[in-house]
């Protein structure tokens, strides 16, 4: 997976497009970069976002997540519960912005070394590759490549079911080894609207692809979700 930069971004962008799929789905109003730059929110215990969970391509809610800042030290441990009060695997950074455990993905991910969850710079024209490895939950001694190109597309006003909020919209194109020898270049497109008053995304929409080893013919599209702030503290 030694890919340069250029065919990296190149092929990350264009997969998902040849097969039809649209970059967005949000729309936001776009607005000058603000001057002085505004901070992030500080993590306290007692921080909570909900969010709901659509499949992009039907529509349907698939579900329900309250997510919490269980405890605040080297690590910030965001526990989660899905709407019938059930307990979700935890989200873990260290420090703030650093994801350790990621439970954006269908199952929990543990980056080594950790990886920005943000643009570490909150202008519009900031971007960064990211190169790390990723175990799952649980399975620590399998790794594999993780490869990401984060890049920040300029700040927003977007309004969703929370409210309208102030956000920069960035995107990461990623490029991962799957556990599953029978997958090949496997992508992941992410597009996040990220409020830096709550210190969390408000809108965020995700979409995949891979190649079956031995086919040939269009990527197989994974499903698409799209995720939206319905209430915080």
């Amino acid at each position: 997976m030694n890919l340069s930069r250029r065919t990296f971004i190149a092929s990350a962008a264009l997969a998902p497009v040849a097969c039809g799929v649209p970059l967005s789905y949000e729309r936001g109003t776009p607005v000058a970069q603000p001057n002085p730059l505004p901070a992030v929110r500080t993590p306290q215990v007692g921080q909570e976002w909900s969010y709901i969970k659509r499949n992009v391509y039907d529509g349907k809610i698939r579900e329900l997540i309250t997510e919490r800042v269980a405890s605040v030290g080297s690590t910030i441990v965001i526990e989660r519960r899905d709407e019938d009060g059930g307990q979700l695997p935890s989200e873990v950074q260290g420090p703030w912005g650093i994801i350790q455990l990621d439970t954006s993905w269908p199952r929990l991910m543990n980056f080594k070394p950790p990886i920005p969850l943000w643009p570490l710079e909150l202008t519009s024209n900031w971007s960064k590759q990211l190169n790390t490895k990723y175990s799952f939950g649980g399975y620590s001694e399998n790794t594999y490549n993780w490869q990401e190109f984060m890049s920040a597309h300029g700040w927003e006003q977007i309004t969703v079911p929370a409210g309208t909020f102030l956000t920069l919209r960035y995107q990461n194109l990623i490029n991962f080894e799957s556990n599953d020898d029978n997958k090949l270049n496997c992508i992941r497109k992410e597009t996040i609207w990220f409020a830096p008053s709550i210190g969390r995304w408000v809108a965020r929409e995700a979409s995949g692809s891979y190649m079956i080893k031995g086919q040939l013919g269009v990527p197989i599209l994974e499903d698409g979700f799209q995720w939206q702030l319905t209430s915080y503290k």
